[in-house]
């Protein structure tokens, strides 16, 4: 039974799809690829260059320059909320780009960590609109990973103008203190590292941390020395009121003082160092990451940008996995899914991702029917590889392509309903961490089934290629309209006038729709953590299975030879 029976999948991409068609696919995501990376350089600016000459001015360094210094040599970060608030305009003409903190998975001393910095290139790191939650999903996923959590502090606050939408509510500023709570309530080691300005809010956020250091710009009070001068007129300094010399000699909620950004950041390094190792090389064994046979950089020549084109899954898989290995579980059973087992980064991790195009009907044989959609036996498999990866500890990737459920009578009849509700309940209940990619369509429930954001993955990335949406533009407008139509979808008015209006509504209405499913405003509004190119996804992917086999005890990850999709095989009849 411990035999785990990986076989070759995948072709070469010639034998796929002709040259002509691969350039073209690659030229249209090219497009909205270099549209992504464009976007990224300019969030990365910040406020740009004078505002970093600002910080540099003050002996300091910026947010993205203390990450880059945090971080081993030759690795990279894997950056997420990256495109919160990314083309709002706040009062005064103001943008925030990434909501004015960097949230990332960073590797230090060789584990992987969850770094919390506020941009002090925009408006001195305040806290805006949207700030608060991008900060608790990170904190929440580092909790979901049980990764240690590094706050780079240098934080001014609330940005006041919008306070109304970032102080109150459950997700306002204050549940970011809530959260430390949490991770240290379940064990979580979290560092602190204050550099400036942290003030109100931003001096409450290092406090639960397990260490708490300051430099000698720092400070940390409630209400900063303009406030009080206000209020009681006393001419001080912030740096008087709440700098190291008090917190660390006199308050003691500091625990170490030091000089400056380098040293702080050197001593943030060696605490992790001191921290467990990872045990992502026990569960190895002797493996290490092997790339695939076939080069994750042809996803963009197989994928067609028409989310209406169909293409082979299998081939996605081919391109993910080491080596190009896979063992498909139930393959007997609800066709239009494919879910199975395959390593990726040396790590065991299941993968459950939509098949495309036409599949056979098993209530009809003979007939076909559309892939892309979950109909009852897609359903009822996934729905137990997923059990069955939560009960193995195998952390489980969904790769959506997804129109939705089958409609009409007869799937009512199938009670999709109720097979519908044990995939959500399943999904909802597992703990094994779940990570989600929308590769195209996220439509309807299916985008909710295969465990969409409200179902709670530890992270959803997007492609440049997804739609998320309850449906097509063109068939909202139908549904919207659907008063002013006959059977056959035609407007029913005769009145030329009235004709045009309503004929004006829906292609608006479609507009607005297509508009809506582009990933940026997605990504702008928190409904998904990160845009990624396709060729860097399984990069993402990697980093993201090795942080699940990082911390061990909190879950149990067993051995290939008491899993259960084992048996699983056996109960469908099928063999070695």
């Amino acid at each position: 039974m411990a035999f785990v029976p990986l076989v070759p999948i995948g072709d070469p991409i010639n034998k796929l799809v002709d040259e002509r068609t691969v350039a073209e696919q690659r030229a249209k995501l090219g497009t909205l690829e270099d549209r992504l990376r464009a976007r990224r350089r300019e969030v990365e600016g910040g406020w740009g260059p004078s505002y970093v000459e600002r910080v540099h001015k003050k002996g300091k360094l910026t947010a993205r320059e203390r990450l880059a210094r945090l971080q081993d040599p030759g690795t990279r970060t894997f950056e997420v909320g990256t495109f919160v608030n990314y083309g709002e305009v706040f009062p005064g003409d103001q943008k925030s780009p990434a909501a004015g903190v960097v949230t990332a998975f960073t590797r230090i001393e060789g584990r992987w960590v969850m770094v919390i910095a506020n941009d002090n290139t925009v408006a001195s790191g305040a806290w805006w609109p949207r700030t608060p939650e991008k900060i608790q999903r990170a904190q929440m996923m580092a909790l979901r990973l049980r990764i240690p959590t590094v706050y780079l502090v240098d934080c001014s606050g609330l940005f006041l103008p919008e306070q109304s939408k970032a102080f109150p509510g459950a997700r306002g500023a204050g549940h970011i203190f809530k959260m430390n709570s949490l991770l240290s309530a379940h064990g979580v080691p979290q560092i602190a590292g204050v550099f400036g300005d942290c003030i109100a809010g931003g001096g409450y956020m290092p406090m639960i941390s397990d260490r708490v250091y300051m430099t000698e710009q720092a400070y940390m009070v409630i209400a900063g020395a303009a406030l009080i001068k206000g209020a009681k007129s006393q001419k001080i300094t912030s740096l008087d009121i709440g700098g190291p010399e008090v917190h660390v000699h006199q308050s003691g909620c500091a625990d170490v003082r030091v000089p400056d950004d380098e040293t702080l950041l050197a001593c943030i390094r060696r605490d992790i160092a001191r921290l467990p190792s990872s045990g992502a090389d026990f569960y190895r064994g002797d493996l290490a990451t092997i790339d695939p046979r076939f080069a994750a950089a042809e996803l963009g020549g197989l994928l067609p940008a028409d989310h209406r084109e169909a293409y082979d899954a299998n081939q996605v898989l081919a391109r993910l996995v080491d080596q190009s290995l896979f063992w498909e579980v139930m393959p007997e059973v609800g066709e239009e899914m494919i879910c199975g087992v395959g390593r990726i980064g040396g790590l065991y991790a299941g993968f459950v991702i939509n098949r495309q195009g036409l599949v056979g009907d098993p209530e009809h044989p003979g007939r076909q029917r559309p892939a892309g959609i979950l109909y009852r036996g897609g359903i009822a498999k996934i729905s137990a590889f997923s059990r069955a990866c939560n009960d193995d500890g195998i952390p489980l990737i969904w790769l959506q392509d997804i129109s939705g459920f089958d409609i009409g009578l007869e799937a009512e009849a199938h009670g999709l309903l109720d097979y519908g509700s044990s995939l959500i309940y399943t999904n909802s209940t597992n703990t094994t961490p779940m990570f989600t990619v929308l590769l195209r369509k996220a439509s309807g429930a299916g985008y909710y089934a295969m465990s969409g954001l409200p179902y709670d993955p530890v992270v959803q990335l997007s492609t440049s290629l997804a739609r998320l949406s309850v449906m097509e533009g063109r068939t909202l407008a139908i549904a919207a309209f659907n008063t002013k139509l006959d059977d056959n979808f035609q407007i029913l008015a005769t009145d030329p006038s009235e004709r045009a209006k309503i004929e004006a509504g829906m292609r608006e209405t479609e507009a607005r729709i297509e508009s809506d499913m582009d990933p940026f405003v997605s990504a702008r509004q928190l409904d998904t953590d990160e845009i990624v190119e396709l060729g860097e996804l399984r990069d993402y992917l990697s980093a993201l299975v090795e942080m699940t086999y990082q911390n061990t005890g909190y879950r149990r990850v067993k051995n290939p030879r008491i899993w259960s999709m084992h048996d699983l095989r056996e109960l469908v009849g099928g063999r070695r």
